[in-house]
């Protein structure tokens, strides 16, 4: 019925939006957010590992940052996103913080969204900072992790009543962490440096020699007296703003991308522990692991043998569980401008999706920018027994499509798809 349906749709190109913020504010204080974080190797030489991962796995970053501690990371980000260099990351201030307890996973809901954190043996997951912009996005993420065992501290807005949860007050402690700043990636630094501030030197000496020479040395010239140009003053030119739909996340790939690192994922199956669900984004995919009989070892040998690089894996405390990320293919950005105003765009989606006999769920949602323009979108949620290539065909007929989340239930098999696509 999907490959009947997708023939009596237009061809319409693919796009997406950002849906996360960079920053938070407190008491003054502005706090990068929404780093991609990966586990720091080299203590000594910390600069080799960040430039190897602004070019591969994150790349056109261009600001860092550093967690010390028992399991140190360095985290990074592009400033043509909004980040700032110097600027305080909430991150690793909470981190510290909250360094009793090794694992956590909170939302706290600030003022310009829901910032989600989640540390699991004392390392930030690599999508463990996201400044939500939406409250949905946040809470189901904090769902999905809640499916995790053996977390620390549970921390959650009051209004999202959630069993087992509590609200610290965030100022409070943020001001009891470490202050860890971004710096550039590709500053000068060690021999490079000395060799910059070397020649520097001998250029200053150079100049301030010739300046004496000229000043005291050389014989007086007539002034000559030529007639003052006006000043001409330019324009200020301001920078358009980046639409949202101008640099998304390729869902076509995305889609593709989490069919293929989810079947990766499930085939690994070591004795004694059973998988939990499964949950992709562009940022990669995340499960877990539960121990029924067995060993830790078990399971490292064989996640060791499946072949994936992994971007991130910690065990429990009480050794019964394991999570663990797996980084996509590189994604790449396009641009597609939305085509159909909102009333057209769910009348269109629920005539579609009736014909073929799915259940769907639709949200309008705005989004306002800093330069105050409004963008409109309608998100879409489902549960479906056929996969993402399947599906694939018959969304990407969408233009303003964007995949924010395709979760694998393995106990029903089913999955679940959340994303949205651009209205005009």
């Amino acid at each position: 019925m999907l490959e009947e349906a997708k023939l009596l749709e237009d061809d319409y190109d693919a796009e997406s939006k950002r849906t996360w913020g960079v920053s938070i504010e407190l008491d003054g204080v502005t706090y990068a957010t929404s780093l991609f974080w990966q586990p720091l190797q080299n203590k000594d030489d910390p600069f080799t590992e960040v430039g190897e991962a602004s070019e591969g796995v994150m790349e056109g970053a261009d600001l860092f940052c550093i967690k010390p501690g028992k399991a140190p990371q360095f985290g990074i980000c592009a400033s043509k996103e909004g980040y700032k260099n110097g600027e305080n990351v909430a991150a690793v201030t909470l981190a510290t913080a909250m360094a009793d307890r090794s694992s956590f996973v909170a939302v706290f809901k600030v003022d310009n969204g829901w910032w989600y954190t989640c540390v699991r043996n004392d390392i930030i997951l690599s999508d463990g900072d996201m400044l939500f912009l939406n409250e949905q996005e946040a809470k189901d993420q904090f769902l999905s992790m809640l499916a995790v065992p053996d977390w620390g501290r549970k921390i959650a807005p009051p209004e999202w009543a959630i069993e087992e949860t509590e609200y610290p007050d965030l100022k409070k402690l943020m001001s009891q962490g470490l202050r860890a700043k971004l710096q550039k990636i590709k500053a000068l630094r060690g021999t490079k440096l000395m060799v910059v501030i070397a020649i520097s030197a001998i250029v200053g000496l150079w100049l301030l020699s010739s300046i004496i020479n000229g000043i005291f040395l050389a014989s007086p010239k007539r002034p000559i007296i030529a007639p003052i140009a006006p000043k001409i003053v330019k324009p200020v030119e301001k920078v358009p703003e980046v639409k949202p739909w101008e640099k998304i996340s390729n869902p076509e790939q995305v889609m593709k991308y989490c069919y293929k690192g989810v079947n990766d994922v499930i085939a690994i199956m070591p004795p004694g522990w059973v998988i939990g669900n499964v949950s992709c984004t562009a940022g990669g995919v995340t499960t877990s692991w539960k121990r029924e009989i067995g060993r830790i070892s078990w399971i490292e040998k064989a996640l060791d043998m499946s072949g994936l690089t992994f971007s991130g894996r910690s065990v429990s405390d009480d050794g019964n569980s394991l999570i663990a990320s797996v980084p996509l293919d590189k994604i790449q950005q396009i641009s597609s401008p939305p085509l159909k105003t909102d009333i057209d765009l769910k009348n269109t989606l629920n005539n579609l999706f009736q014909s073929i006999g799915q259940d769907v769920t639709l949200t309008s949602f705005s989004y306002t920018s800093p330069e105050q323009n409004v963008y409109r979108s309608v998100k879409f949620k489902f549960e479906s027994v056929h996969n993402p290539e399947i599906w694939n065909d018959l969304l990407i007929k969408f233009s303003g499509l964007e995949i924010n989340m395709i979760r694998y239930n393995t106990s029903n098999k089913t999955w679940e798809y959340e994303g949205a696509i651009y209205v005009l």
